[in-house]
């Protein structure tokens, strides 16, 4: 199998851009594709730094850079993650036992308290982006890296030590299927590439606020997963969705205030 079908199974499997179809998930492709997904992330990041990069140009205001590189984000992977947080919260919030919990996170429809995570994750996305740490081509450069660092919690959330809270569906495909020397292969090379990018473009002050930003970002994803799976006794798809939010989310705001 060419070394090229994790990403482009990543590519099909957790965005809506074109990209060849994956007919059938085998474990195989389902542990190419989770390994790949800090790259996907990288090309999404690519994506959303052009949005944002045309905004700074056009002299749009910094605010409205966060907004268009984060619209991409959000609309390139169908709102695939939010949908995750916000079925990860009502869950959570509901109170009730791990299967209850499980049944409410399988509905379609979003209450009150998905709403409301989606809605202060994206007003905090937003607000960083009034911090001058996070002025002109910082901003952007932010933007890139965040979806990588970010899809790193998938697989931290899929290493062989956790469990599936479900026998079946999307996410129990990929649960188990991470080592540890992959998980620490795979965070050491974007640790070096958000640390090197942050060091060459803006020096060595940025290079080590990027380092923090990292290790804060996946300690946090760590202390919430663990949360999870004692709550729900393993993790879901949803659950991916939500970690991944949650970890750029605090990546963002760390750098926000120490770029």
């Amino acid at each position: 199998m060419s070394r090229t079908w994790g990403p482009l199974a990543a590519w099909g499997l957790f965005t809506i851009l074109p990209a060849p179809v994956v007919e059938e998930i085998t474990p195989d492709i389902a542990r190419r594709a989770l390994h790949a997904m800090p790259l996907v992330g990288l090309g999404l990041g690519v994506m959303a730094g052009a949005a944002a990069t045309l905004v700074t140009l056009l002299n749009g205001g910094q605010p409205l850079v966060m907004i268009a590189g984060l619209a991409v984000l959000a609309m390139s992977t169908g709102c695939l993650h939010l949908d995750g947080l916000a079925d990860t919260a009502d869950g959570l919030g509901s109170r009730k036992p791990a299967e209850q919990a499980l049944e409410i996170m399988r509905q379609s429809d979003i209450g009150p308290m998905g709403v409301t995570a989606i809605i202060l994750v994206l007003a905090l996305e937003i607000a960083a982006a009034a911090s001058p740490h996070l002025g002109g081509w910082h901003g952007v450069w932010v933007l890139v890296t965040l979806p990588m660092v970010a899809r790193v919690a998938p697989l931290a959330a899929s290493g062989r030590w956790v469990p599936s809270a479900r026998k079946e569906g999307f996410g129990a495909l990929f649960t188990g299927l991470t080592s540890p020397f992959t998980l620490a292969v795979v965070m050491a090379a974007v640790l070096v590439v958000s640390v090197v990018s942050g060091l060459w473009l803006f020096g060595p002050h940025t290079g080590i606020a990027a380092a923090i930003a990292c290790l804060a970002a996946w300690g946090f994803e760590a202390a919430w997963q663990r949360h999870i799976v004692m709550r729900l006794h393993g993790v879901t798809g949803d659950v991916f969705g939500s970690l991944v939010e949650m970890t750029g989310l605090v990546y963002l705001l760390v750098l926000a205030v120490g770029a």
